[in-house]
């Protein structure tokens, strides 16, 4: 099945002119957006933006023209219920606390840390600090890493090479404790939420997440998850005094739960939604405020991928979902109480890309900013009463048509098991001749919470592959089961043997390629970082037949030594599933290296740390297998700045010298 092509064709110049490696991070080379930042007026009926260019600023349409804001129009822009100042109120000193200027809680901000993101931004969390909606109280948290073992990293800046040791709580080992505090401004009183109801090790290391305000500012929610992370609580504590008020509802699985979204109040405050993926996809429920289940709002085999706004009225909701096109995602509005499903972006000629709303309070028009494979970037004003847009505020010309353009394709196969659709992005060479076969890579990453195939611009394909395949290089990427936003079975089949369903899938995907009369055999490698570091030396050992050179940056070599929350949701405890760690431990196939492996890291990875790729070399040398190591010495988990173009060199050159 073929989704999409995008085979542009330039003059007989542009077909020439080639992308060179200093240009890979040049944004002008990326679709450019002529008008950015829409937002409503309070009319609903005015849109306003930011114009750049010559007469830059911020601009409005009132569904006839085209005028630029004065500075009291410009307040049309401000949030309502979001004061900016709230910012300003908190600081953190030396890991100390302090709010309006009030000491709150002392901290150090290594043992003991406060209103900063905890257990290792996973459940979606990403900051520290929850304002109630009037501002007048604030939650944070305060995260006791002190059990936790110092993990050594190096600075060698320093005249004498220093160490600069992180908190690294490994699969299996101890966790940091974290509790809930609540600063009441006014009062100048502090409490902390009862969320352990015993001093249990057990209890202190449960993972509270999601945290949310009642609308009325009288209590805080959280989604308590298990070390296990099979069982989750959503519980209610009075704010004032911190006590445990009840449960309002469990989930369980015997696999894993996850929660990653707080609570979303109606207008009303009297109910709620909730996110689950109780009946294998990820989907809205409607609650009421002490729990009990009104209904599930959305249902279907697709998932739901963020929630919008509800209209003024608080009969709809708007989301982004991927109901009508797995690749990509449309925005929705979905009624309450009859539970009716309306597309908000199809696009006139029936196709779909990814899309991105602007939506005015009453829900009755929305700028729809949105790319396909064919379509680099465009800004269309839809309302109900008209199929077509209303006006397009712009569409982005091609940046790339000044070059020898690749081709794109997304398409599908089935997977190892025979039944299951897995997505692909095929980049092929620009004007192939009939009968030359070409080198091929292919990249993967394959992991938890991914999605690289898209129809997006370029398929979700960046100006590295574009590069690639115009050095004669066949780019391949394919979404195995175990990725994102395909049902829970699709996610969570791989729980306790991490890389094997997915090696199973990706080698479908080789089958595939070898299918192909321009793909040659004996000229193909395999790429990818992180979770896909882990993935290309899997794959590479394995099929040493396959891969005759594999490029792996930041590889998780052994799930050991990876941290708690991923590490153990996936894989459980090295205690719990010795077989499972022991099986997919990338030690213990070192000997089985054939032909050119480059093993890339940073050496000062804070989230796969150097042991995994040092210990991986050490294997090989102890086998006399011969393997390529390469260190960033001053970067972390990614390669980023200037630097990336050097990454992006050396990978290509591996390439040159052993590939091709």
């Amino acid at each position: 099945m073929t989704l999409a092509v995008l085979l542009i064709a330039g003059t007989a110049f542009s077909q020439e002119r080639l992308l060179q490696w200093d240009q890979l991070m040049e944004r002008s080379l990326y679709p450019q957006r002529e008008m950015m930042s829409f937002i409503f007026a309070p009319d609903g009926k005015t849109v306003t933006y930011y114009k750049g260019g010559e007469d830059k600023g911020f601009y409005g349409f009132d569904g006839k023209k085209e005028f630029k804001l004065s500075e009291k129009q410009q307040d049309w822009r401000k949030p309502k219920d979001n004061d900016p100042k709230q910012e300003e109120r908190v600081e953190l000193k030396e890991g100390d606390l302090y709010v309006d200027g009030k000491l709150v809680e002392r901290g150090d901000g290594y043992n003991v840390v406060l209103g900063e993101s905890v257990h290792r931004n996973e459940f979606g969390i990403n900051g520290g600090l929850f304002w109630s909606p009037k501002a007048s109280r604030l939650a944070f948290y305060r995260m006791d890493q002190s059990m936790v073992e110092d993990y050594p990293l190096v600075n060698t800046k320093a005249r004498e090479a220093e160490v600069k040791p992180i908190k690294y709580p490994m699969a299996g080992m101890k966790s940091h404790w974290v509790t809930v505090g609540v600063w009441d401004c006014a009062a100048e009183k502090l409490v902390y939420l009862n969320t352990a109801r015993d001093t249990t090790v057990h209890e202190r290391e449960m993972y509270l997440t999601n945290i949310a305000w009642s609308p009325d500012e009288k209590y805080v929610y959280i989604a308590k998850v298990n070390r296990e992370q099979n069982h989750m609580w959503l519980e209610q504590y009075d704010a004032v005094s911190g006590d445990f008020m009840k449960v309002l509802f469990e989930e369980t699985n015997p696999r894993y739960v996850e929660p990653c979204e707080p609570m979303i109040f109606t207008p009303k405050g009297d109910q709620f939604l909730w996110y689950s993926m109780r009946d294998g996809y990820k989907h809205l429920y409607l609650y009421n405020m002490d729990g009990s289940l009104v209904k599930q709002v959305t249902t279907g085999e697709y998932e739901v991928e963020g929630f919008i706004q509800f209209d003024k009225k608080g009969e709809n909701i708007f989301i982004y979902a991927n109901k009508d096109n797995l690749a990509g995602r449309d925005a929705y509005r979905v009624n309450l109480k009859k539970g009716t499903m309306e597309c908000m972006t199809m696009t006139e000629n029936g196709l779909h890309g990814t899309h991105s709303v602007a939506i005015n309070e009453a829900g009755t028009m929305w700028v729809d900013m949105w790319s396909s494979v064919n379509v680099p970037m465009r800004a269309d004003l839809r309302d109900w009463k008209h199929k077509n847009p209303v006006k397009t505020f712009f569409e982005a010309e091609n940046p790339l048509k000044d070059y020898a353009m690749p081709g794109v394709k997304l398409g599908t196969i089935k997977a190892a098991d025979g039944k299951t659709d897995l997505y692909y992005r095929l980049i092929t060479p620009p004007n192939m001749e009939k009968g030359e076969k070409y080198p091929t890579l292919v990249y993967v990453y394959g992991g938890p919470h991914s999605q690289l195939v898209t129809d997006s611009w370029l398929g979700g394909g960046n100006l590295y592959f574009m590069f690639l395949a115009q050095q004669g290089y066949v780019v391949f990427t394919l979404d195995n089961r175990g990725t994102d936003n395909r049902g829970f079975e699709f996610e969570s089949c791989t729980h306790r043997r991490l890389g094997e369903i997915e090696m199973a899938d990706q080698m479908e995907g080789v089958k595939f390629l070898k299918s192909l009369a321009f793909v040659d055999q004996n000229r193909m490698g395999v790429e990818g970082w992180s979770f896909g570091g882990f993935m290309t030396i899997t794959m590479k050992l394995a099929h040493p037949e396959v891969f005759k050179v594999g490029c792996a940056g930041g590889p998780v070599i052994d799930w050991k030594w990876y941290e708690i929350m991923y590490g153990e949701r996936y894989m459980d405890t090295p205690q719990e599933n010795p077989e499972g760690y022991e099986a997919n431990s990338l030690l213990n196939k070192a000997q089985n290296l054939e032909g050119r492996l480059l093993v890339i890291q940073g050496a000062e990875d804070n989230t796969v740390v150097p042991q995994h790729s040092t210990e991986f070399i050490e294997h090989c040398i102890n086998n006399f297998k011969q393997v390529d190591y390469f260190m960033y010495p001053h970067h972390e988990h990614n390669v980023l700045g200037r630097e990336r173009l050097h990454l992006y060199q050396k990978m290509f050159q591996y390439y040159e010298d052993h590939l091709k």
